[in-house]
């Protein structure tokens, strides 16, 4: 894992001081974020993507946000990457966290 990464990681993790029960673990390449038991969240080469639901989804897709793509040949729409804007503002990410892991 670059410094680059744990840099982007580290800011993230920052950007969510006020949530709640929130785990960061080294997964794939990557970080899986984890509220309690619940696997919401992905850092991956200096993106972040959260799960979304039927309803979460559009705001994702509005802002011109992708699903996550670990490779060429495997897409997982259940999760999409969040806009920067949204990651730049503290508030605004721990909302977006929040829904991420409503069911």
């Amino acid at each position: 894992m670059s410094p680059k990464s744990d840099g982007f990681k580290d800011f993230v993790l920052d950007q969510l001081t006020d949530f709640r029960d929130l785990r960061c673990r080294a997964m794939f390449g990557g970080y899986g974020l984890y509220h309690r038991s619940t696997f919401f969240g992905i850092i991956h080469k200096d993106r972040l993507y959260f799960k979304v639901t039927m309803t979460t989804v559009s705001h994702y897709q509005a802002a011109g946000m992708k699903p996550f793509r670990p490779n060429a040949k495997q897409t997982l729409k259940s999760f999409y990457e969040v806009p920067l804007d949204v990651i730049e503002d503290a508030e605004a990410l721990t909302q977006w966290a929040t829904d991420a892991i409503k069911r």
